[in-house]
């Protein structure tokens, strides 16, 4: 199996028969999958779809989308998914970035597809639940060997500036296919609840491709809802809930409106957390409702889902993401790419199956984070304790430096969260003079609650060294965030800027 598609034909062969997308109203084996496969494969060849071109769809979770990450494999084409609530501009960006032949919108279960659809010229799909654009006569194929190697295209969240196209290979997507699967022991009798968006690594990798590679089934839902999450633990057999550490916080305050202690989940036996740093407290609360192990790994879309995972069923008492997965290299440097000691913090370096070729297009930033040795400078922040697993710290790029000490926005974070009444917490850095910056601190109330500054003040003062306490410190009601649950820090930044202005108006 060299491509995506071989290891799902496989699984139709093998148990046509078996529940495979579980939805709202309607259930799918392989068998129906693979005749919506068939149909799309015919349709992208009829459209003059080459090895190669890449096929964007405006996305939110269906089964046309499945059906379509497969067809694109069976073509040869790169699936480019982006998230349908991204506004107009942000799509023409994406399309044009791609340079995509043609265009698909999920518009049976989005509205915000089809408002994007309208303004594209736009012709109905073998499949109803698909609209399909013009075919773009100007995009160009990309030169082999790529064009047979890669199979998706994941655009990142663009945090700290223009999002850039990840290639993601066949041989990088397959191998974490097997290595989620076998981490968490998933079978053809497992489910997963799975809301996660595919145009997301999270929710193309780890849900959808082990799933595949176990034959087990998901439970498929276009949008999250923390009511249908504990309904379908309760009574369709969920045995895997994976999320945002954002997704858990959600689902704790939801229980928390119903008062509810400790929900039905008869079934469940592995809950899982990734894309986002995890705060100790939460993984506690997480872990003291569902009577579970919270696990957690460290993952990103440049390497093809996770790079470390916390074995099955593993209790921890600290917020490790887990040790290295089988087919990857891990490296703790300092700013000269000499390896560090254990215990102590510097940039994570990776290599390995998973790792992208490049930036679709993007020769100059590719080598900005490519290494000599074949490694991936992450720019994040992390340390290896002494049994080798990796707890991250922060990114590079947020490290803060004050009076001379390195302060990681992280370590501020978690004090600021274990304050009653805090629900996100965000701490970044803004340069003074002589190379020194001030700790700026965000905080968004959980519902309900009335936040003292003050005494939340107090708080960090009594738990922070002088130089990593918070020079000034503001509520915000609600975080701005990527679609899979980080936090954009760079708009608060943005945020803040604009309010000392005006406040400096006022004056």
């Amino acid at each position: 199996m060299n491509r995506i598609h071989h290891l799902f034909d496989q699984r139709a062969v093998q148990a046509p028969d078996h529940p495979f997308l579980l939805l709202a109203d309607a259930t799918l084996t392989l068998s129906d999958l693979s005749r919506h496969v068939d149909a799309l494969e015919a349709e992208l060849r009829s459209d003059g779809v080459r090895t190669g071109d890449r096929v964007l769809v405006a996305a939110e979770n269906c089964t046309e989308h499945v059906a379509l990450i497969l067809a694109c494999s069976r073509v040869g084409a790169w699936v480019c998914g982006v998230n349908a609530r991204m506004t107009a501009a942000e799509l023409a960006g994406f399309v044009h970035k791609a340079d995509a032949r043609v265009v698909y919108f999920t518009s049976a279960v989005s509205a915000a597809a089809r408002q994007h659809a309208a303004h594209y010229s736009t012709r109905p799909s073998v499949l109803p639940g698909l609209l399909r654009s013009t075919v773009f006569q100007s995009a160009t194929v990309q030169e082999e060997p790529l064009g047979e190697e890669v199979a998706a295209i994941i655009f990142t969240s663009g945090t700290t500036g223009q999002p850039k196209g990840v290639m993601l290979t066949h041989a990088g997507l397959l191998q974490f296919a097997q290595v989620s699967a076998s981490s968490r022991q998933l079978t053809a009798a497992d489910r997963s609840y799975a809301y996660l968006p595919m145009t997301h690594i999270f929710g193309l990798g780890t849900v959808l491709m082990a799933s595949i590679y176990a034959g087990a089934g998901l439970v498929m839902r276009s949008q999250f809802d923390p009511q249908d999450v504990f309904k379908t633990l309760a009574f369709q057999g969920v045995t895997q809930l994976q999320g945002p550490p954002a997704m858990f916080t959600r689902l704790l305050a939801w229980l928390d409106s119903q008062g509810i202690r400790h929900p039905e989940a008869p079934d469940l036996r592995y809950v899982y957390t990734g894309a986002a740093p995890l705060d100790l407290s939460l993984k506690q609360a997480i872990q003291a409702r569902f009577a579970q192990p919270l696990h957690h790994g460290y993952g990103l879309s440049e390497y093809a889902g996770a790079l470390t995972l916390c074995p099955m069923g593993q209790w921890r008492e600290d917020t490790s993401a887990g040790y290295v997965v089988e087919g990857a290299q891990l490296r703790i440097v300092d700013s000269q790419g000499q390896d560090v000691a254990r215990g102590e913090t510097g940039e994570i370096w990776m290599r390995g199956v998973g790792l992208m070729p490049g930036y679709f297009r993007d020769p100059e930033i590719t080598a900005q984070v490519m290494q000599p040795g074949g490694w991936y400078a992450s720019g994040d922040l992390g340390r290896q304790s002494e049994d080798g697993a990796l707890h991250l710290v922060g990114r590079l790029k947020e490290m803060i430096i004050r009076s001379g000490f390195n302060v990681y926005p992280g370590e501020v974070e978690a004090v600021l969260l274990r304050f009653a009444g805090v629900k996100n917490a965000a701490v970044l850095g803004r340069s003074l003079t002589d190379g020194n910056e001030e700790i700026l601190a965000f905080v968004e109330p959980q519902a309900g609650a009335v936040l003292d500054l003050q005494a939340l003040q107090a708080h960090a003062q009594a738990q922070l060294a002088p130089y990593k306490r918070p020079s000034q410190l503001r509520q915000v009601s609600e975080m701005p965030m990527t679609l899979s649950g980080k936090i954009l820090k760079r708009e608060l930044r943005d945020q803040f800027l604009k309010t000392e202005h005006d406040e400096s108006l006022n004056a």
